[in-house]
Formats: C-alpha cells, structure tokens, sequence
C-alpha cells in the first residue's frame, strides 16, 4: 500500500527535534500523530494547523495533551514544503511575542541560506 502525501514536513537545523526531545511520550506520539495528518490531509482542521494572523506567513501546529497545549511554528516553502521551526508550551492565552520572533527570525535565515 502507497502512501500519498500532499505535503511534506522538514525540520530546520535542530529547533523542533532538541523541543520534540523534551517532551514526554504521550506528547511525541500527538505530535507524530499531527504532522502524519498533515502531510496526508489536504485540509487540515485548523485544531492543528492554523495561520498565524499577523505573521509574515507562519502557520502554527497545535498539540493539546491533557491541560497543557504545544505549539511549533511553521511556514511553507515552495507550496507543499512545511518547514517545522521552533516550539514551546503555551502557558497564556496570548502567544509570546518572543517566540513569534523567534520563528520570523528563523524563517528569514532558511531563505536567506537557501538563497545562496
């Protein structure tokens, strides 16, 4: 049986695989568990994959896992490439703007290196 993916996932540097390392199982399998649905899915329920408003195109991937929520940013590279950035545990209703930056700054390195 052959899988169809309609997009594919990729890890810049090591930000989301040094988060991913920090969590216990049950979060890993959720998050293994969203990013499947999302490289298979063409519309992914915005539960787990939503646009950022006001972010210069940063998709945000949410994992809830009893009364804690994960977040990891994203973008998309060339149409179906979601670059997976960094992650936190979202303690507050607002998201923090210093991982917001965080993420922007990312994203403008992996094209800036991409460009060259």
């Amino acid at each position: 049986m052959t899988e169809k993916f309609v997009r594919n996932i990729f890890y810049y540097k090591s930000y989301y695989l040094d988060f991913y390392a920090t969590l216990n199982p049950d979060v890993k399998k959720k998050f293994n568990w969203t990013l499947q649905l999302i490289s298979e899915i063409e519309s992914v329920p915005e539960k787990y994959f939503s646009h950022m408003t006001g972010s210069s195109c940063l998709f945000e991937i949410r994992v809830e896992v009893g009364t804690n929520i994960y977040r990891v940013f994203s973008f998309f590279d060339e149409g179906k490439l979601v670059v997976l950035v960094n992650g936190f545990i979202k303690k507050t209703q607002k998201t923090p703007k210093n991982e917001i930056e965080q993420a922007e700054k990312l994203k403008k390195q992996y094209f800036d290196e991409k460009d060259k």
